[in-house]
C-alpha cells in the first residue's frame, strides 16, 4: 500500500505554455523535518507568501508533500523583490466569461468549483500536477473561488473523461446502514482473541473491514450526516442468513454492505427491495445477476482491457513480445492478447514466448529483441501468473550479455543495451517477491484497483485517527472498509437513490475509484482502475 520516494524531485522542468508564457512556478517535495517556514527562508521569502502559494498546506507539512514555489534556479538565489513581483503580480490569465467558456471547452478540459473541492481531489481525478493548475490559473494561488471555471489541461481529440461526483449533504436525511459480515462471535466466544487473530485469516479481513467502515461513519457524521449504523453477525456460512431474512431485520435499510458469502449474497439480493453492496472482491462474483447487487470491485478481465486500451493508444510502432507459460490458460490468453493487438492498423506482428523445460533462456529473448538504443522500442507483456516464470523473463530483460572479446587485428564490439518496457494486468503475487528495483528499471506497468498519494491530507488523517483508534495502522481491508462504507453513505447523504448518484459521476475515495456502471436489468459493476508505472526513482507515476 505504501511506496516512499527515495530520490527527491526539487523541480520540474520547465515548458511553455500555450500562452507563450514560461512557467513561474514548480513543484517542490519537502524533505524529512522541512516547514514551510524553513523552506520559505532558504528561498528568502516570507512565509505567509509560501503559505499563499499553498492554501491548502499546513506550516508543518508532511515529508514527501507537493508544494508550490516560485521557479528559479536554485532555492537560495531569489530576492525579495523578485518574490514580491511573483506573488503579487501573477501571470495574466484568461478570463474565463461566459461568452468564452464555449470557446475554451474546444482547447482545454474545463472544471467548475464546488463545495467541496480540494487541490488534492482535482489533481488526482485529473492526473495533473499542481504546479500545472497554477500555471494555467494563475490567480489560484489565493485559493479555490467557488463557481470559478478553471482550466484543467489542453484537450486532445478523442480524449474523453468521466464526470467527478460531488458529494452532498440533504436537509433532514437520515440513513439506516445495515453491515453483514461473519463475526463468528458464538464460534470463538471460549477462545483467547491473540490465538484467534494469529491463525484465522478470515477473522482478520472482517474485524479490519469493521473498523474501517465504523471510522467512515464517525467522519461522515462529523460532516453532519445523520447515518444510523446497524451490525449482523452472519455467523458461519448459511447459519443466519435466513434467518434475518425470515424476521424482516434487514427491511427498513436504505442500503446493505455485505455479506462476504456468494450464496449468502444472493439470497439476501433476492429477499430484499435495497442495494446489496459487497464490499471485496470475490473469484466467483461473474456470477451474480442480481440487480440488486453492486460489485464495488472491477471484475478482472477489466484488468486486461485497462492495460491493452493503454497499449493500443500508445503504440508508436514498438515491437512487443508476449510472455506466458505452458498451461492451457496461459497459452489461450497469449492467443486473445495478440488477436486484440492486431486490430490495430500498425500492429502486424506480435511475438510470443513461452518456457521450455520450466525456463526461458535469454538467448530466445535476444532473438525477438528490437537493438536500436535511441528509444524504448521493445514491450514486454508478461501474461503469466506464475511467478517464477515472471522474475526469469524480468531478469533477462534487464542484464544483457558483454560481447566477445575480439581477435587480434578485429575491432572490439560494444554491448549491445536493448531498450525495454514491461507491462501486466496486475502486479500482485506474481511479482510479490520482485526486487522493485528492478521493476523500476524497466519502466513496469500494471493495473491496480488501489492508488494512494502519500501527502494525501485525507489519507493522512485517516491514518493518525485509525492508529489513535486502534494502536495499529490501518490494513487493506481496512482502508477498502472505510472507502466502501463512505462511498454509499456520502452518495445516500444527498438524498438521491444509490443508483441514481452512479450516473453522476465517479468517486475517488483514499484509495479507491468509484466508477459505477449499471447494466440493464442486471447487476451494477464498478470499473474504477487505475494505470501505474515505476518511476526510476521508484516512486509511482499513474497513467490512468
Amino acid at each position: 500500500m505504501k511506496h516512499l520516494k527515495t530520490l527527491i524531485i526539487l523541480f520540474v522542468l520547465t515548458f511553455t505554455v500555450s500562452c507563450g508564457q514560461q512557467k513561474k512556478y514548480v513543484s517542490y517535495t519537502v524533505k524529512q523535518g522541512e516547514t514551510i517556514r524553513s523552506i520559505a527562508k532558504k528561498l528568502d521569502m516570507r512565509t505567509r507568501d509560501l503559505l499563499r502559494l499553498n492554501p491548502d498546506v499546513g506550516r508543518k507539512p508532511q515529508a514527501d508533500t507537493e508544494i508550490i514555489v516560485p521557479k528559479t534556479a536554485t532555492l537560495t538565489n531569489v530576492t525579495k523583490k523578485e518574490v514580491a513581483e511573483i506573488v503579487t503580480n501573477p501571470i495574466e490569465e484568461e478570463t474565463l466569461a461566459l461568452d468564452s467558456i464555449a470557446d475554451l471547452k474546444d482547447k482545454y478540459v474545463l472544471h467548475t468549483l464546488h463545495k467541496g473541492d480540494t487541490f488534492y481531489g482535482l489533481t488526482r481525478y485529473y492526473n495533473v500536477l499542481k504546479a500545472d493548475l497554477l500555471t494555467l490559473n494563475p490567480s489560484l494561488i489565493d485559493g479555490l473561488k467557488l463557481g470559478a471555471v478553471i482550466k484543467i489541461k489542453e484537450r486532445f481529440a478523442g480524449e474523453g473523461l468521466n464526470l467527478i461526483y460531488k458529494d452532498t449533504i440533504a436537509d433532514n436525511r437520515f440513513i439506516k446502514i445495515g453491515l453483514l459480515l461473519p463475526f463468528r462471535a458464538q464460534l470463538f466466544d471460549t477462545i483467547a482473541p491473540q490465538e484467534i487473530f494469529k491463525n484465522d485469516r478470515l477473522t482478520n479481513i472482517v474485524t479490519d473491514l469493521y473498523l474501517g467502515a465504523t471510522l467512515a461513519i464517525d467522519s461522515l457524521r462529523k460532516q453532519g450526516v445523520q447515518v444510523q449504523l446497524t451490525v449482523f453477525d452472519t455467523e458461519d456460512r448459511n447459519t443466519k442468513i435466513n434467518e434475518l431474512i425470515y424476521e424482516n431485520s434487514l427491511e427498513e435499510m436504505d442500503a446493505i454492505v455485505g455479506p462476504l458469502y456468494r450464496e449468502e449474497a444472493k439470497k439476501i439480493a433476492n429477499s430484499v427491495s435495497m442495494p446489496v453492496v459487497l464490499p471485496i472482491f470475490s473469484k466467483v462474483q461473474t456470477s451474480f445477476t442480481s440487480p440488486r447487487i453492486v460489485k464495488t470491485s472491477p471484475d478482472k478481465k477489466r484488468y486486461k482491457e485497462a492495460l491493452l486500451s493503454h497499449i493500443f493508444k500508445s503504440y508508436t510502432n514498438q515491437n512487443i513480445i508476449i510472455v506466458g507459460d505452458s498451461t492451457e490458460v496461459s497459452m489461450a490468453e497469449i492467443k486473445q492478447v495478440s488477436s486484440v493487438l492486431k486490430q490495430h492498423d500498425s500492429i502486424d506482428t506480435v511475438h510470443s514466448i513461452i518456457p521450455h523445460h520450466g525456463y526461458i533462456a535469454q538467448e530466445r529473448f535476444l532473438q525477438l529483441l528490437k537493438s536500436d538504443t535511441t528509444a524504448i522500442n521493445n514491450w514486454v507483456i508478461i501474461a503469466t501468473k506464475n511467478s517464477v516464470i515472471a522474475s526469469n523473463a524480468l531478469n533477462s530483460l534487464i542484464s544483457f550479455p558483454e560481447p566477445e572479446e575480439a581477435e587480434e587485428g578485429e575491432e572490439q564490439k560494444e554491448k549491445i543495451n536493448y531498450q525495454v518496457k514491461v507491462f501486466a494486468f496486475e502486479k500482485g503475487k506474481t511479482f510479490a517477491k520482485v526486487d522493485n528495483n528492478k521493476l523500476a528499471q524497466l519502466g513496469f506497468v500494471y493495473v491496480t484497483d488501489t492508488f494512494v498519494d502519500e501527502a494525501s491530507i485525507a489519507a493522512n488523517t485517516f491514518n493518525k485517527q485509525y492508529l489513535a483508534k486502534n494502536k495499529a495502522l490501518p490494513s487493506y481491508d481496512a482502508t477498502r472498509g472505510f472507502d466502501v462504507m463512505y462511498d454509499v453513505v456520502a452518495r445516500l447523504a444527498s438524498g438521491k437513490d444509490l443508483y441514481d448518484t452512479y450516473k453522476e459521476g465517479t468517486s475517488y475515495r483514499l484509495e479507491s475509484k468509484f466508477d459505477f456502471q449499471k447494466r440493464q436489468f442486471s447487476i451494477t459493476e464498478n470499473n474504477g482502475l487505475f494505470l501505474l508505472e515505476y518511476n526510476s526513482d521508484l516512486s509511482l507515476k499513474r497513467l490512468k
